[in-house]
């Protein structure tokens, strides 16, 4: 099947290996034995990376490093969100100076969402979870990107940065990358490579390498801010890392969306809501008939259920027997959804205790 990925629209039957040809990226393989403590690397959920060795080699000697990520605050956060926050939060682990962007502007011009609500959903969703999930304030930065830091020449240089960098692009390295365009778009495309690149001024973290981990449907981003890189005279910056992950398959296929509430479980979602979900609108990958099930097998691959666990089960050896059972139809559909929904609600349990506890401290993690 056709598929297609831009920073606008993920549809169809994703093929990665085509994408990592497609995009020019190099696939991800022979990783430190570190990297097996986080499911993502070690299921290869993060499979591919663009000059990703000078991580590596930072982690190794033990040198400084960044990581920046950014989020985009339009709706709830969701379990799609709290997986790949596993990521920056193993970073952090490993000694990462860790930058979070809220793309308030970003938002304003693609999505036409005022500054206020972006503000809002960032400071009552978005932030508190990164914390009630591990997210320590030693060696982090959470900044708007319509308010850098309260730190003025921090602020200046950020700021600064952004009409230097608009220089070294073009109006049609801009159309090619992202289609139609407008003056708002171009003004963030900017913004966003400021945001990507900022982290090496010497007002924040100094000339260290930084890798920026993102789906591959925001790589026109990346690929953009690498080529700035290319020409930039001064200041001068190392070249940008990025790792790439496969998407978190909504419960009703498809990319999660937190504009469809039927492809996800919000991470303040109940016990009975779970369920509901789950049960209502997760895809199966059994067969039509329970004798054909216990005849054929189920298809892990297409059970969303299961592919939410390869995500969420962090036994490999409870996953490898969950994947046989169903395959081999001793384990039913409604009794894999069931695994699931246990898992689920375990977590969320404990996470929504330490939700209450984030929210007290949230004002100490924003740098404004």
């Amino acid at each position: 099947m056709a598929f297609k990925v831009t920073p606008w629209e993920t549809s169809g039957d994703i093929n990665y290996d085509k994408l990592i040809t497609q995009f020019g990226l190099t696939p991800l393989n022979d990783l430190p034995e570190v990297f097996n403590e986080n499911v993502l690397f070690r299921r290869k959920k993060i499979f591919a990376h663009r000059d990703y060795g000078r991580i590596m080699s930072a982690m190794h000697k033990k040198q400084k490093f960044a990581m920046m990520t950014g989020l985009m605050p339009t709706g709830k956060f969701h379990i799609g969100h709290a997986i790949l926050a596993k990521q920056f939060l193993f970073y952090q682990k490993m000694g990462a100076k860790i930058y979070i962007c809220v793309a308030d502007i970003e938002a304003y011009h693609a999505r036409g969402q005022s500054l206020e609500d972006s503000r809002k959903i960032a400071l009552e969703e978005y932030i508190p979870n990164y914390i009630a999930l591990g997210l320590k304030k030693e060696n982090v930065e959470i900044y708007f990107q319509s308010n850098r830091s309260k730190n003025v020449k921090k602020s200046n240089a950020f700021y600064r940065l952004q009409n230097i960098l608009a220089r070294y692009l073009t109006f049609n390295e801009f159309k090619a990358s992202y289609g139609d365009v407008t003056p708002g778009k171009v003004m963030a495309g900017l913004l966003q490579a400021a945001d990507m690149l900022h982290p090496m001024l010497e007002e924040f973290s100094g000339n260290v390498p930084v890798v920026v981990p993102v789906g591959t449907d925001q790589d026109p981003h990346i690929r953009l801010a690498r080529d700035i890189v290319k020409r930039l005279k001064k200041p001068k910056f190392q070249q940008l890392c990025s790792t790439y992950h496969v998407f978190v398959p909504g419960l009703n296929g498809g990319k999660m969306s937190s504009s469809n509430e039927k492809s996800y479980i919000a991470l303040t979602d109940d016990a009975k809501t779970v369920k509901n979900k789950v049960n209502r609108y997760a895809l199966s990958g059994g067969r039509e008939t329970l004798e054909e099930h216990r005849k054929l097998g189920g298809i892990p691959e297409k059970d969303i259920p299961y592919q939410w666990l390869t995500f969420f089960e962090e036994d490999d050896k409870k996953l490898k027997q969950i994947y046989d059972n169903y395959k081999s139809g001793k384990l039913l559909t409604g009794e894999l959804k069931q695994i699931l929904i246990e898992k689920l609600n375990s977590f969320l349990k404990d996470h929504q205790k330490k939700l209450i506890e984030a929210k007290k401290v949230l004002k100490n993690y924003i740098d404004e």
